[in-house]
């Protein structure tokens, strides 16, 4: 473990997740953000939330370990393009797929594929080229990678913005009495379970989750869901903190039989989704360059179809 040591200096007026990215750590916005969630980052021996304004003369100390550095692999397999130019790169991700390599996870994953295919963006996380947003490994559907850097700070600056129109599609447990409405909870690291994600008001930050329904089948709901913000597990933890878990979804409550549902009809369903049904159908941003607004849409994934036309039966 290693301790890194600042005390603010006057005038900085500066949210501490963005002071720490400058203050020289090393480390990606998104494990710094990680280190916040977990506590790790002190101010006046204190955790603190990300977007804390940092005042002059506080000490910030962050408890961490330097990741190793690796080298990320270029992989020749199976890429479903979506769309390219010189700028960017849309791709529809299979499910099973992790998006970037991680110590442990070097290899098959969706930047090992796109570095074969062309060069990405490094910005500040050479593990990561490229990466504007991620999906976890069992969500299928939409992502954008940058390929060059001034349109990779361009879309990252629309992700912190929330400009980024990004549109889920789900199958969930339950029925769903509101035809449409807005899930607006905290989330978190799980104070247990460090490797789960939890509504809770603890070292948490906003998450914002909206939703319409689509179809109301038997025990069973088809969501439209829309991402105001980009938590990780946003949307799985926010509907089983609401009573309606992703249908197949193990981290999140979405393997375990509703009470009231029959249990061949839940075998089948498991059957069919090994994972959760939850799907990036649609991601809509400005383009950096073009300067125009572009949209893609792609349609449900093969299990997730064979799921609607089972529970259509």
């Amino acid at each position: 473990m290693e301790e890194f040591t600042r005390i603010v200096k006057p005038k900085s007026k500066i949210r501490l997740d963005k002071y720490l990215y400058k203050a020289g750590l090393g480390l990606s916005r998104s494990a710094i953000q990680k280190l916040i969630e977990e506590g790790k980052i002190l101010v006046d021996g204190e955790p603190k939330k990300s977007h804390r304004i940092l005042r002059a003369g506080e000490k910030v100390t962050v408890i961490y370990e330097r990741p190793k550095k690796f080298h990320v692999e270029p992989e020749p397999l199976t890429l479903d393009i979506v769309y390219e130019d010189d700028d960017l790169i849309v791709v529809n991700k299979p499910p099973g797929m992790v998006t970037h390599p991680a110590p442990g996870n070097l290899h098959g994953t969706l930047v090992n594929a796109l570095l074969y295919h062309t060069k990405l963006a490094s910005q500040d996380d050479a593990t990561r080229p490229g990466v504007v947003h991620r999906l976890d490994k069992d969500t299928s559907g939409l992502l954008v990678f940058a390929k060059r850097e001034k349109p990779h700070v361009k879309l990252a600056k629309q992700v912190e913005m929330r400009k980024i129109k990004r549109v889920y599609l789900a199958f969930v447990f339950g029925y769903f009495e509101l035809d449409e409405g807005t899930i607006d909870a905290p989330i978190g690291r799980h104070t247990l379970e460090r490797k789960k994600m939890a509504v809770t008001p603890l070292l948490s930050r906003s998450a914002i989750t909206h939703f319409q329904v689509i179809k109301r089948f038997e025990h069973i709901t088809y969501l439209r869901l829309r991402l105001e913000t980009g938590r990780t597990h946003q949307i799985r933890v926010h509907l089983a903190h609401v009573g309606h878990p992703v249908a197949g979804d193990a981290t999140y409550g979405g393997r375990k039989k509703p009470s009231k549902m029959d249990g061949e009809k839940f075998k089948e369903i498991i059957r069919i989704m090994k994972r959760q049904a939850l799907h990036a159908a649609s991601l809509g941003f400005e383009h950096p360059t073009l300067k125009k607004y572009i949209e893609f849409t792609i349609p449900l994934p093969q299990d997730m179809q064979e799921l609607f036309d089972f529970l259509s039966k």
